[in-house]
């Protein structure tokens, strides 16, 4: 779809995902092959978007196409870059990313991380997504990108959010946490900042916000990395032994050498003794260490003896975002 420049502007991203998948059947929800449609005939097959949009042109751009599981560093790079761009324009007034759900709470994370202040504080990012393809016999993907429209639009409404199944909820919180189910994110302790009912949004929490100290150095690093700092997670477990991070040490032809380490640990953090001597030898290897938790909801809470530094909490996935980010910087 595109506009006369002169309008205000809802720029929409795609990436592809369920919401643009599609199967040999109606009936089937499961066995789809996702990203096969482009986000303009997206927005073209969900009724009364336009008027929705509320004299908002919709302009539609394919980042990339792509089932979410793939979802890459370097795709991260394009789209928030892209993003950022269309933040700075006085002509929009905001930017839905069309997503898979699968790593969308990864995307979300990023971005809510990287995108500075100044551009993020003042206009929303809203990611949405399906857990339908686009030929079941009732997608929830124009649904979806309906109330993502009414999102954007929302009074005063900023930071990154990711609406699915009539919740909005903060990049920075949000997890999926189901399956299969339509309703399958949630914000853990926090909650949902808003409910989209019938096209109105009503709130339950004030829009995030990222602190003014986050301006574009970041975005700018971002930018220029070429070679993404390798980090990877592990499983702290019933009988868990340090194998798998000790084979992690050891030189791959193909692969940088890892240089962060995130540890899903059991309740608190806590991690088996096995892993947890392996995790000593990776941090005399030079790697970082952050403990997480991989229980689905709290938070690791540090104590004064703690070992490894914890994820300030952030889930598993997330704290690996943020340890990358980090590590960008040494």
């Amino acid at each position: 779809m595109k506009s006369d420049s002169s309008s205000a502007k809802l720029v929409v991203l795609g990436t592809g995902g369920t919401i643009a998948g599609r199967a040999g059947r109606a009936d089937d929800n499961v066995g789809y092959q996702a990203a096969q449609l482009g986000v303009d005939r997206l927005l073209q097959e969900v009724p009364g978007l336009a008027q929705l949009a509320q004299g908002h042109a919709l302009v539609a751009e394919q980042v990339v196409q792509v089932d979410s599981k793939d979802m890459q560093p370097q795709i991260w790079q394009t789209l928030v870059l892209r993003v950022a761009q269309y933040l700075a324009r006085d002509d929009v007034r905001a930017v839905i990313i069309t997503h898979g759900t699968d790593t969308l709470e990864e995307t979300a994370f990023f971005l809510h991380a990287v995108l500075p202040a100044t551009l993020i504080n003042r206009k929303p990012v809203v990611l949405t997504c399906a857990m339908r393809p686009a030929t079941a016999l009732s997608p929830d993907g124009p649904q979806n990108l309906r109330d993502a429209v009414a999102v954007a639009l929302a009074a005063g409404a900023h930071g990154v959010l990711v609406v699915c199944a009539g919740r909005v909820h903060a990049g920075l919180t949000v997890q999926k946490d189901h399956t299969y189910r339509l309703d399958a994110f949630s914000s853990g302790d926090a909650g949902a900042l808003a409910c989209v009912e019938e096209g109105a949004v009503r709130p339950l929490a004030g829009w995030p916000s990222v602190p003014a100290s986050q301006d574009a150095a970041l975005l700018e690093r971002v930018a220029g990395v070429t070679d993404w700092p390798r980090v990877e997670v592990v499983l702290s477990h019933a009988g868990a032994s340090g194998a798998v991070v000790d084979a992690l040490l050891l030189p791959q032809p193909s692969l940088p050498p890892m240089r962060g380490l995130v540890v899903a640990g059991t309740g608190n953090g806590t991690v088996h003794q096995a892993l947890e001597a392996a995790l000593r030898r990776a941090v005399q290897a030079g790697v970082r260490v952050v403990r997480a938790s991989r229980c689905a909801g709290g938070r690791v809470i540090a104590s004064a003896h703690g070992e490894f530094a914890h994820s300030n909490g952030l889930s598993p996935v997330k704290a690996r975002v943020a340890l990358m980010l980090a590590l960008m910087g040494d």
